[in-house]
This record gives structure tokens, C-alpha cells and sequence, in this order.
């Protein structure tokens, strides 16, 4: 199944990858690229520090102010400690603190994607375009929590109790947050099983259906999907996660999926076509 990483722009193909101009990995080229991967590791590394800045330190402010928009103060929903000195001296409320590990998390999940799961030659150019799609998406989910006429932190219904905190958030934060834990979760799991079946030696030249992937041909992606609106539903609200989810979910089934269509047919033949009869569903399960 496909390594390559859920979400990001398209981009041209490489000379032995002419057949499919919107990819981004060299297909069936089993090698590292210690360039890109530094790259990517650099870049998807520096994202949380990005986000502390746009969260924390001023930079959105600033940003928004020159446009003339209105931002929340870090002090419209209280700081409540936590007792680990390490998050306390961030002095960041609840929401901003659940929306900076979130950068956290995806950075860390891309970098244990590229460095530990995938097999497949990831170069420099490939490395730029998705950080780069992931930061831009990262940063303008901060800025649509500290602004005011999009914050989740601030929205209107019934809050939800945090367990062990003593405080609780507003409910996109809590749905928000409980869909990207579930669409990280499901993106690494479906990962390391292809990881576990493709080393197995009686599996060589086989396509993995188990698992995950023996319910959706692209789970990955749709975990992707789930986890990239749950991070926007936290930071703005229902408008932008509908605007998010339609968008990736678009952005997979006319580009990803059609580029990976094409190489697993053409690399299994009518083993693939079987495993398309029997994992009818693309993304989602009963729905798509």
C-alpha cells in the first residue's frame, strides 16, 4: 500500500515517476535520501516552535492587528497548572496548550513516518512541499484560535470537563481533540502493519489487505482526513473543519488515490484489481 505521506500539495514527478506527474515519492525506489529526509526532519521539527510564537509570543497578534482583526488575550480562558514545570512555563491556557501539542504530535508522527516506516526514497524537493503544507496548515490554525470571530476556545454550548485538570473547553476543542488522538492513532497503527506484512519474505510482491487495510484500500489517507479537521475543529469551529474535511477528503480522491491506482495496478495487476473487489471501500468504510 501506499507510503506516501497523507496530505500535501502536488507536485511533479520525477524522471522515473513521469507516469504520474502529481507524485511525490519515488515509487518502488527502495533507498533512503539522507537529504530529504534531513530536510524533512529539520523543517517538521521546527513547526512546534513556529506555532509557540503564533500562540504565545505575539506573532499572530501582530499579524492579525495589521489585517484589522480583533485576537482573543491569552487570559480570556484561564491558565490552570498542571504541575509539570516544563508545560507550566509555556503560560499557556488550555486550548492554545492542546492546539500547540497537536503541532507537537504531527510533526513528531511525519518524522517517525519518514525515519522508521517508510521504505520508499523521499528527496529534498518532496521534503520542502510537505512541511511546508503542513506548517502553512498548522499556522493558520493557530491564528484562527486567537482570533476572535473564529476562536474555538471561546464558543458558545456546553463546555466539556478535561479529566485531571479541574477546568474544562469548549466542545470543538474536546471533539477536535478526541478526532486527532483517533486519526493519529489509526494513521501509525495502519502504517506499522504494512511495515509488519511487507517484512515478512513470504509476503514479497503481495498486496497488504491486513489489518486496517483490510477495510479501507486508503486508510491512511482518511485517518489523515479525520485527524488534520479535528486539529481545524479545535482551532475554529465547525465552518473551517467543514471546509478543512471536504477539502482533504477532495484533495486525496483526485489526486492520491488516482496516482496510487495506478501504480499498484500497474505493479500487481490483477492481484490488485481482487483486492479492489474485496476492500471496496477507498477511504471510509460504509461511506466512501
Amino acid at each position: 500500500m501506499s507510503s506516501e505521506p497523507s496530505g500535501g500539495p502536488s507536485a511533479k514527478g520525477t524522471d522515473d515517476n513521469k507516469s504520474r506527474p502529481r507524485d511525490l515519492i519515488k515509487r518502488g525506489v527502495y533507498k533512503s535520501n539522507p537529504l530529504g529526509t534531513a530536510t524533512f526532519v529539520g523543517l517538521r521539527a521546527l513547526d512546534p516552535f513556529l506555532q509557540y510564537q503564533i500562540l504565545a509570543r505575539g506573532l499572530g497578534t501582530g499579524l492579525l492587528s495589521k489585517l484589522g482583526l480583533a485576537t482573543i488575550p491569552v487570559t480570556a480562558t484561564a491558565f490552570i497548572p498542571t504541575g509539570n514545570a516544563l508545560l507550566d512555563g509555556l503560560g499557556l491556557p488550555l486550548p492554545r496548550l492542546i492546539l500547540l501539542a497537536m503541532a507537537a504530535g504531527s510533526a513528531a508522527k511525519h518524522i517517525f513516518w519518514l525515519t522508521y516506516t517508510c521504505r520508499e526514497e523521499f528527496p529534498p524537493g518532496a521534503a520542502v512541499a510537505v512541511s511546508g503544507y503542513n506548517t502553512f496548515v498548522n499556522s493558520a490554525n493557530s491564528l484562527l484560535l486567537i482570533t476572535a470571530a473564529t476562536t474555538s476556545a471561546l464558543a458558545a454550548g456546553p463546555d466539556v470537563p478535561v479529566p485531571f485538570t479541574g477546568c474544562a473547553v469548549s466542545l470543538p476543542v474536546a471533539i477536535g481533540t478526541v478526532l486527532y488522538v483517533a486519526g493519529i492513532a489509526v494513521e501509525t497503527v495502519s502504517e506499522l502493519q504494512r511495515k509488519r506484512f511487507k517484512e515478512q519474505p513470504g509476503n514479497e510482491g503481495r498486496v497488504c489487505s491486513d489489518g486496517l487495510w483490510g477495510f479501507s484500500r486508503h486508510v491512511n489517507y482518511a485517518a489523515y482526513a479525520v485527524w488534520r479537521t479535528g486539529y481545524t475543529l479545535a482551532a475554529g469551529g465547525w465552518p473551517a473543519a467543514l471546509v478543512m474535511g471536504a477539502f482533504q477528503v477532495w484533495d486525496f480522491s483526485s489526486r492520491s488515490v488516482a496516482v496510487m491506482d495506478e501504480y499498484m495496478g500497474s505493479k500487481y495487476g490483477e492481484q490488485w484489481k481482487k483486492y479492489k473487489a474485496d476492500v471496496p471501500w477507498v477511504m471510509f468504510p460504509g461511506l466512501y
